[in-house]
């Protein structure tokens, strides 16, 4: 369905038109008509469904510009996120003159009181903790707000924010209209819905939709310390565009990170302990196709929007099936297709069961790739590269190619290029240190919502989130996944015991 027919004013589809968007996503065709009319939703959404306009283009069709009070407040789990929404909101509305504010922890609040107190928003998106904190001292008013948005609320529940929310709510006594968002329904969400919702209408995208038939789910069975190294083969033979790492503690992420730099990949990584100002930069430099891979844990990831990723590697299997959902939903967004790559240890596999029966869809045996299949992949990227510079002029370099091709032969030259474009990451030795397998305990997977804690315990407050759509990114952009743009999977079915897929190297097309 197009946006012209979703009753949106003028102005609004301008906006809409120059953000390059043509048609609405299911959860926006369902969410827009009712947000407009005035009426509760629960919408059950995914982060990179398109939610974020779901309720930003009713809010903002629906403010009264003369209203000089704070008319929608929208509540996000973690600070990236909250930016990430406002910069949204200002984009769409930025014929409407809406104005629009964000606070968040971690900066100055004397700053955010000055600009709050001269120029009042029209909408205001916060994070649970500083909202609380504005609230205690007063310098926000909050008995002008229509509407209110729980964003991503089981991330919120996953972090403790769930008292904080109430809190809040109750200083929003004459609000006429709540929106909820969250891509799981656990039931402590549920009894948010019921204690401060009127009669909400429900739209509900299904598991198979939430899990994307785009993606390809396949898995690795092997030890802890053999993931790492495996990966690294996986990466030279699919040479992914943009690729995502999840790890399941900060400082596995420090340890993959410095590895793979060692070995040549172009990687970071973001996790709750680096300063805000550092997760901001290397998210800027994810999205705008300077970084090929990010390193994250789950807290630090959850909510990025970034478009273009096309492969997911779950180095540690996640704690909870909701996990996993949130994790593979960073890949296999606006009809492009993606990967998911697990690595499961054997002592994990009944992690695994449970997140398929989530899912309702079995994750694919893949036989890691040898050293061998991985180095012919890394020569492909080598032999791309150079058949782009023998694009460009290479005039001043003739004298020295003479000089040496006078002491060596060309097929000795050629072959020293290659070796010097390509990198056989098997050359430089990592060690990351070892973690123990999650005690499953069958059921639902044990972990968080088995007494394993709640996010919060394990990770802190303060992962990041943030991210949206990039720019460019190198030469090697553009493969058509339908008609062979990346490595795939081919092979007959095998058992459990490691043997699996095999890969087909295929050339990337332009």
């Amino acid at each position: 369905m197009k946006f012209s027919e979703l009753g949106l004013n003028d102005e609004l589809l301008k906006a809409i038109k120059r953000s390059g968007f043509e048609e609405a996503t299911p959860i926006q065709e369902q969410t827009i008509p009712l947000a407009l009319a005035g009426k509760d939703v629960i919408g059950q959404a995914q982060t990179g469904t398109g939610k974020t306009a779901a309720f930003a283009l009713p809010i903002l069709q629906n403010l009264d510009k003369h209203n000089k009070t704070i008319q929608a407040l929208i509540i996000e789990p973690t600070r990236e996120l909250a930016i990430q929404t406002q910069e949204e909101l200002f984009r769409l509305g930025r014929d409407e003159k809406a104005r629009v504010q964000v606070v968040y922890g971690g900066a100055d609040i004397g700053r955010q009181i000055r600009s709050l107190k001269n120029h009042v928003p029209a909408i205001l998106v916060g994070t649970p903790g500083r909202l609380l904190d504005h609230l205690k001292r007063k310098t926000i008013n909050l008995e002008g707000v229509n509407t209110i948005v729980l964003d991503e609320a089981d991330e919120m529940l996953d972090m403790g924010f769930i008292q904080d929310i109430e809190s809040i709510l109750s200083y929003v006594k004459n609000r006429s209209q709540t929106l909820l968002f969250s891509a799981t329904m656990p039931k402590p969400i549920l009894r948010i819905s019921e204690k401060f919702m009127h009669d909400p209408e429900i739209v509900r995208i299904k598991t198979k939709e939430l899990t994307a038939d785009l993606i390809d789910q396949y898995y690795v069975r092997c030890k802890d310390a053999e993931k790492f190294n495996i990966m690294c083969r996986l990466i030279d033979v699919e040479s992914p565009d943009l690729a995502v790492i999840f790890v399941r503690t900060k400082r596995r992420v420090d340890e993959v990170t410095r590895g793979l730099q060692a070995r040549g990949y172009n990687a970071a990584g973001i996790h709750g302990d680096l300063s805000q100002a550092r997760r901001i930069s290397v998210l800027k430099r994810f999205r705008a196709g300077k970084l090929d891979i990010l390193v994250a844990t789950d807290v630090a990831a959850r909510g990025l929007d970034i478009s273009g990723v096309t492969h997911v590697y779950n180095y540690d299997i996640p704690q909870d099936p909701d996990s996993y959902v949130h994790r593979i939903g960073r890949t296999g967004r606006a009809g492009q297709n993606g990967s998911s790559i697990t690595f499961v240890t054997p002592n994990e596999l009944g992690y695994m069961r449970t997140i398929e029966q989530l899912t309702k869809k079995k994750m694919t045996p893949l036989r890691p790739p040898s050293d061998d299949q991985a180095l012919r992949g890394q020569l492909k990227i080598a032999k791309t590269k150079i058949e782009d510079l023998m694009k460009e002029d290479l005039s001043k370099y003739t004298d020295d190619a003479s000089e040496l091709l006078e002491n060596y032969s060309a097929i000795d030259l050629v072959s020293a290029f290659l070796k010097n474009l390509s990198k056989d990451s098997s050359d430089v030795e990592v060690t990351i240190s070892s973690e123990k397998p999650l005690p499953y305990k069958g059921g639902n997977g044990g972990g968080r919502r088995n007494g394993g804690g709640r996010g919060r315990g394990h990770y802190g407050r303060g992962g990041g989130r943030g991210g949206n759509s990039r720019g460019g990114h190198g030469n090697y952009r553009g493969g058509d996944r339908n008609h062979g743009g990346h490595s795939s999977y081919r092979g007959g079915r095998s058992n459990r015991s490691g043997s699996g897929h095999d890969f087909v190297i295929k050339n990337k097309k332009d």
